[in-house]
């Protein structure tokens, strides 16, 4: 009976005050229960930081701070139903180019650093060079787009909550076929919200045919 009483809520009590004991237990110069409670503060403090820099980059104003995207793309946008509408609701660059969740959001931000080196390099500070360049760039958003089932675009449209029947008949027709063959937004809305490159894409389809 001794030998199993050992085992009972003293025994606990015992764990917990060799546990408590190691938590006060000088390291160096502070102790173990010092140092977590520092860690779990400066850990908050980083992770508070981090995400609102993280998030100061997904505004609109951080998306047009640099002149290739201001003098161009952005005026563009400035022409579509995404930046002014009758419903007063607004979808900026984030909304379409940057996932919501954020394990995806983070990968998105780190594939976004290369273009650091390109703004640093010159690749397309003149209109020409964006111009010459504004296909290649717009067929690597429409692949992403594609491969993601054009997640942005979904985070405000969904063919459940549409009403076929209040549309009109073309845009029912097709976004009916469009569910019938698994498609996603950006195979027919290509230049919905830029200059429509795309059509330059159709040209050399045909071209190879």
């Amino acid at each position: 009976m001794s030998s199993n009483s050992s085992l009972g809520p003293e025994s606990s009590g015992g764990a917990f005050h060799r546990w408590w004991q190691i938590l006060r237990r000088p390291s160096a110069r502070y102790s173990m229960l010092t140092l977590l409670i520092l860690g779990g503060v400066g850990g908050v403090i980083f992770w508070g930081g981090f995400n609102t820099g993280m998030e100061a980059t997904n505004t609109l104003t951080f998306c047009i701070s640099c002149h290739e995207m201001r003098d161009t793309v952005y005026k563009e946008y400035q022409q579509t139903v995404h930046y002014q509408n009758r419903t007063g609701v607004r979808a900026v660059c984030s909304d379409c180019h940057v996932p919501d969740p954020w394990v995806y959001k983070f990968i998105r931000k780190i594939q976004a650093s290369r273009e650091l080196w390109y703004k640093m390099t010159g690749s397309i500070d003149t209109p020409e060079k964006f111009e010459a360049k504004r296909l290649e760039l717009a067929k690597r958003v429409w692949d992403t787009m594609k491969e993601t089932d054009s997640r942005e675009c979904r985070n405000c449209h969904s063919f459940d909550s549409m009403k076929t029947d209040l549309q009109k008949d073309r845009a029912k027709k097709f976004h009916e076929l469009a569910q019938s063959k698994g498609e996603t937004c950006i195979d027919c809305h290509k230049g919905i919200a830029h200059k429509p490159v795309h059509k330059q894409l159709e040209a050399e389809e045909e071209e190879t045919i």
